[in-house]
């Protein structure tokens, strides 16, 4: 829920190089604790409008049918993204940018949004938690529709559409959680859970990823982290070759899967998918996962579900 916290509205979506550059500088700098106090700032962006050549782009490179109406349920975490850069790559952000490992995510989608539709962001961390490998920072992205979207959106929906105009209740909104790895103290680190072995899920779909896949992405979200890019920069990080991105696996599995027209998602990260490589695509029962050309090794798993459940 929005709390009396201080915003900050901004003009235009912040250049996501020199926040990454920013943030590679300041991180030698960071002492990560659950603790720590962290910036309270939300920044909005309003008068939002979609780049639709962007947009065909991030649907073909994540397997969504191009030219629909409404956006993809992740698309608007892309939008939201710099804005989370901007706040992560801050010297008031207390864990280094360089090694943040994205967790999970949370999306809650009230309505459809048209992609011609106007939006306003609002971005802000929510909070810092321990973790049993070190610190998580949650991060919410918050979508509201403007006056003609929300139109738009009721209709679509009928009498229940939740969607408003400008400062009314969000649209669309996730929580994404970054992980920071570091020593853990008695008093902060949570017990670890009981493994159990994950029930895997049918088998629906093997799908072959060239080398390429994080560099269109990239291009398609403006998530240009080195991981990503080459084999070369991904070694610097401890990767034998390139990673894909985390929303880049969820995005491809709901592009398969679907989503109702208000949906409630949510994924958990679990391994990194190396490139190039073979992923097999498992559902069942609003459940979906990504696991390596083996069958085994589990990338990502989550849910789907109607918004509100039933």
């Amino acid at each position: 829920m929005t709390t009396t916290t201080p915003a900050a509205t901004l003009t235009g979506a912040p250049a996501l190089a020199p926040l990454l550059a920013r943030g590679a500088l300041l991180s030698p700098l960071k002492r990560p604790r659950p603790d720590a106090d962290f910036p309270r700032t939300r920044l909005v962006l309003p008068g939002l409008r979609i780049d639709l050549a962007r947009l065909a782009a991030y649907e073909r490179v994540c397997g969504f049918a191009t030219g629909a109406d409404a956006l993809p349920v992740t698309y608007p975490h892309v939008l939201g993204f710099p804005l989370a850069m901007r706040l992560m790559s801050g010297r008031d952000f207390p864990l280094p940018l360089l090694g943040l490992v994205h967790t999970s995510v949370t999306v809650t989608r009230r309505a459809p949004m048209p992609a011609t539709g106007t939006y306003e962001l609002t971005v802000y961390v929510e909070g810092l938690a321990a973790h049993r490998r070190g610190t998580e920072a949650s991060v919410v992205t918050e979508v509201r529709a403007g006056a003609a979207s929300a139109r738009g959106a009721a209709g679509a929906t009928g009498p229940s559409g939740v969607a408003g105009a400008v400062g009314a209740d969000p649209v669309w909104e996730s929580r994404s959680t970054y992980l920071a790895r570091h020593r853990t103290t008695a008093a902060h680190a949570p017990e670890e859970p009981s493994a159990e072995p994950p029930v895997l899920l049918p088998a629906l779909a093997e799908w072959p990823l060239g080398g390429d896949v994080g560099r269109r992405y990239a291009a398609a979200s403006g998530d240009r982290n080195p991981i990503h890019l080459h084999p070369l920069t991904a070694r610097l990080f401890g990767f034998p070759r390139a990673v894909a991105h985390g929303m880049w696996t969820v995005a491809r599995c709901l592009a398969e899967h679907g989503t109702p027209d208000a949906a409630a998602v949510r994924a958990r990260f679990r391994a990194p998918v190396l490139l190039p490589g073979t992923v097999t695509y498992g559902a069942g029962d609003g459940r979906f996962e990504m696991r390596g050309g083996d069958g085994r090794r589990l990338h990502v798993s989550g849910e789907v579900a109607p918004y509100p459940a039933a």
